[in-house]
């Protein structure tokens, strides 16, 4: 504790000093903050409040907000702690975007009956063995576990199109008490699916929450060959009209909200979500649009990506994803991707991703509900220089609404773009502190 003060004191510090020169889309450079790994003190949940529900609605929007320099004018003074209503604001801009790909698309949201996956699908010549990590998640001892969980496989119908049947795995234990269960949703990284999260949801599971996962767009149930991810990102760099990176499966997540606020077996004031990589990008931009997320985990998720374009630290994760960057320099006619092929692309996958929505905008609105940022100090995806900004302003914002408790980021020392045991346990406490 005394060491996660002091990097809070640090960050804070940080916030007062940088926060006045913040001018969008290009961040000005803040100075080292680090965090050790520290195991969070037990405590009382968060209580729940007009923050935990979800009162904007996601089928409307407004014009006045999306002009780019409004955009900025919200992020900009919500950055520093702004307003509950810069805040709303942001959110609105951000949900319009979501909104600009599939106006003709939304339907009703209904719930069809799915099967156990037999021969899930991994892409890109993932690896598909054990994972470490996720098998040292804590557990409950409970005698024939297998026996006792309730395994759930259904579609959620969030737009038209082959895309919009969102496929879902719910894990429970076969008991009635309490009524309301908490829930967490897990996130699979790229190339992966929901079925390689099983060890976190059959743990999380024994422990009494409701643990669900879905395949991200164009991942597992929903990708048909090894390239599909790949051959999405490069349809929506030459057409423009979907946003497979991050963006659309953020949609699902919204839809995802609906559908358990409704469930006779949730508590709606207690849905956590975490995810890995891609993932965890998909677990920040959900509970920043989506207030019913009530608790947050992203994992090797949070990067500043102006930040990378600005001082040359972009390389590792465009590598990710490459076969998109280097389809859009050869229609960009460069001998070699740079930092414009990088910014073209973000721009017309992803809009407001490395401006408006970035890090050290969107972060901060999350405040004030529990947010626990997990990364390696050595993650050249996620470079830790590149989140001092988010970091400093976000234990800003919730030191203003005395809430610095809540929010703590911890950067493992000597770890790469990898999910570890410690970041397992350190998540795991998280959700039984807060939610």
């Amino acid at each position: 504790m005394p060491l996660r003060r002091a990097a809070m004191a640090v960050a804070l510090a940080l916030a007062m000093t940088a926060t006045a020169t913040w001018s969008p889309p290009r961040p000005a450079v803040a100075a080292h903050v680090a965090v050790a790994v520290r195991k969070p003190p037990r405590g009382q949940r968060a209580s729940s409040g007009s923050e935990r529900g979800y009162s904007e609605s996601t089928s409307t929007s407004t014009s006045s907000d999306t002009a780019r320099g409004s955009h900025y004018h919200a992020t900009a003074a919500a950055a520093g702690g702004g307003s509950r209503m810069e805040a709303s604001g942001l959110r609105a801009s951000f949900r319009e975007v979501l909104l600009s790909r599939r106006r003709n698309l939304q339907v009703p949201l209904t719930v069809e009956r799915g099967s156990p996956v037999k021969d899930p699908l991994y892409q890109g010549g993932t690896a598909t063995g054990r994972s470490e990590a996720m098998e040292s998640c804590p557990r409950k001892e409970v005698g024939n576990l297998k026996e006792k969980l309730v395994e759930e496989n259904f579609y959620l119908i969030t737009e038209l199109g082959e895309q919009g049947r969102v496929p879902v795995l719910l894990l429970k234990l076969n008991d009635t008490a309490p009524k309301r269960k908490p829930v967490i949703v897990f996130l699979h990284s790229s190339y992966k699916c929901k079925e390689w999260l099983c060890p976190l949801l059959e743990a999380y599971a024994s422990r009494g929450y409701i643990s669900v996962a879905i395949d991200s767009r164009y991942h597992g149930e929903r990708a048909s060959n090894n390239t599909t991810y790949i051959d999405a990102l490069k349809s929506a760099w030459r057409n423009g009209d979907t946003m497979p990176f991050i963006f659309d499966t953020v949609w699902d997540l919204i839809k995802l909200a609906d559908h358990l606020s409704e469930r006779e077996d949730v508590d709606p004031c207690r849905i956590g979500i975490t995810g890995e990589s891609l993932g965890g990008m998909h677990a920040w931009f959900s509970a920043f649009v989506d207030t019913r997320y009530s608790v947050i985990v992203p994992i090797i998720g949070i990067q500043g990506f102006r930040w990378a374009i600005d001082n040359n630290k972009w390389q590792a994760r465009v590598d990710s994803i490459k076969p998109l960057f280097e389809e859009a320099r050869i229609d960009l006619g460069k001998s070699e991707i740079d930092t414009e092929v990088v910014q073209k692309v973000w721009d017309k996958i992803a809009p407001g991703l490395d401006s408006q929505f970035d890090a050290p905008f969107s972060v901060p609105m999350i405040v004030p509900r529990p947010l626990l940022l997990l990364n390696g100090a050595e993650d050249p995806r996620c470079p830790e220089p590149g989140l001092q900004e988010p970091v400093s302003r976000a234990a800003k914002a919730y030191e203003e609404v005395g809430s610095a408790d809540k929010f703590t980021f911890i950067a493992e020392p000597g770890i790469g773009h990898q999910m570890t045991a410690n970041m397992v346990k350190e998540a795991s406490d998280w959700f039984d502190r807060f939610l």
